[in-house]
């Protein structure tokens, strides 16, 4: 995946490369009929200034000069000549021609304007003309020079794109990091990004909509859960003490006592449910402090004795591996007492005979991590992304279970800052990864 910044900045640069190509690729011809049309200039130039010379001078110090009645001068380097003779009379010549001459035992390629005019009823001939060596020389640091200034002006741009592409994309960028900074629609800033982009401008408008119906249905939600859970604790509590009542009786059958027994147990597993659906909703709602401390080695100790029975009737090694003892800060000690006990008694009710649970704490690059380990039956894709919601993520299948222990970690997670990462391979095992902020 690019980012939108550098998409817009290569797409700036391969237009620009694009349209130089072109521009190079007819430079040659370009830059040749702009430069011989300047040496035909400068041609044209100082034949007008030899016809002004001769005007005011006279034809004869240039032909008395040279007792062959012609005069010629080349510059020391050869690159230019002028020649003037007496011809006899014929056509006019008016015209810039590719000529060679002979000198000094070489032979060298002039371009030339040959011009005939008359003195005193005599006719001459002259003749400027510039190598075509030089000619070509000129082209090609004129060609330099043009490819040179191009390559500076695509850096340039380059960079002045960058730079412009950046400042305009900024509020996108304020606006990705309201979305990425916020653990819940109430903690998401409101407050417009300021911009001049009507586009931008528009998605802060909808996305700060967005989250305030989110968090209405989040608030409408907990109201629900909340409501609904202190409903059934009434009754719940009421059926159980009636029952508890009857089965304390003397005169009732044995049956009827187990089948007494059975329906508390099933109250029982009622009132779990309902106690955790208020934790979650409490833990959702903020009801929670984090003014607590906590020694991360005491707290997996504590809950590794509570399930070591467990683990020892199932005949599962449950060992913890500390690497590194942290002491967390502002936290709520009992919440992750909980949120560790479901993992690991998750993973323990999970593990065969013979397995193993590991729990290991270490440090990895600045931060706390906590890995649990299973050697258990592991999971499918479909069961990990459906593993952190309500009542669709149970794995046992013994009813023991309320279906939500996992959401309930996943909630006290997200109230600490904890990132929590799930791998698994199915028939191999499940690791659990808790990664704690690296203030905590």
């Amino acid at each position: 995946m690019i980012r939108l910044k550098t998409k817009l900045t290569l797409f700036n640069l391969l237009s620009k490369l694009v349209f130089t190509a072109l521009f190079l690729l007819f430079l040659p011809g370009i830059i040749e009929r702009i430069y011989l049309r300047q040496v035909d200039k400068d041609l044209i130039q100082k034949r007008e200034k030899t016809i002004a010379l001769i005007s005011e001078a006279g034809i004869e110090p240039f032909i008395e000069s040279d007792s062959t009645g012609a005069f010629g001068s080349f510059n020391i380097l050869k690159e230019e000549y002028i020649s003037l003779e007496k011809i006899r009379g014929g056509e006019e010549l008016n015209e810039i021609v590719i000529c060679d001459r002979f000198i000094e035992d070489e032979v060298i390629t002039y371009r030339a304007i040959n011009y005939t005019f008359q003195v005193d009823g005599e006719s001459y001939l002259l003749e400027i003309g510039k190598s075509l060596e030089t000619i070509t020389q000129g082209r090609k640091s004129i060609y330099r020079i043009i490819l040179g200034f191009l390559v500076f002006i695509i850096l340039l741009t380059l960079v002045t794109d960058l730079q412009y592409t950046r400042i305009i994309l900024k509020p996108l960028e304020k606006i990705k990091s309201k979305l990425r900074e916020i653990s819940s629609p109430t903690k998401f800033d409101k407050t417009p990004v300021k911009t001049n982009t009507l586009d931008f401008a528009a998605l802060d408008k909808a996305m700060i909509e967005l989250m305030m119906k989110i968090e209405d249905s989040f608030r409408k939600e907990k109201e629900i859960t909340v409501n609904i859970s202190h409903e059934l604790m009434t009754p719940i509590s009421v059926m159980r003490s009636k029952l508890e009542n009857i089965l304390i009786q003397e005169e009732i059958g044995e049956e009827t006592a187990v089948r007494i027994e059975e329906s508390l147990k099933t109250l029982q597993r009622l009132q779990r449910l309902v106690n955790s659906l208020l934790m979650i909703a409490r833990i959702e709602s903020r009801q929670y402090l984090l003014e607590d401390k906590a020694d991360m080695a005491d707290l997996l100790t504590e809950i590794t004795e509570e399930l070591k029975p467990v683990a020892t009737d199932k005949q599962v090694e449950l060992r913890g591996h500390y690497l590194f003892n942290g002491c967390l800060r502002q936290v709520n000690r009992p919440l992750l007492f909980s949120m560790f006990y479901n993992v690991i008694n998750n993973a323990v009710k999970n593990t065969g005979s013979g397995g193993s649970v590991s729990i290991r704490v270490e440090k990895i690059s600045g931060a706390l991590n906590v890995t649990v380990s299973d050697t258990g039956r592991g999971m499918t894709r479909e069961q990990l992304d459906k593993l952190f919601s309500r009542f669709s993520s149970r794995r046992d299948n013994n009813g023991d279970g309320t279906g939500i222990g996992l959401a309930i970690a996943k909630s006290i997670a997200d109230l600490h800052g904890i990132t929590l990462s799930v791998s698994s391979i199915p028939g191999k095992g499940t690791d659990f990864s808790f990664t704690f902020p690296e203030n905590s």
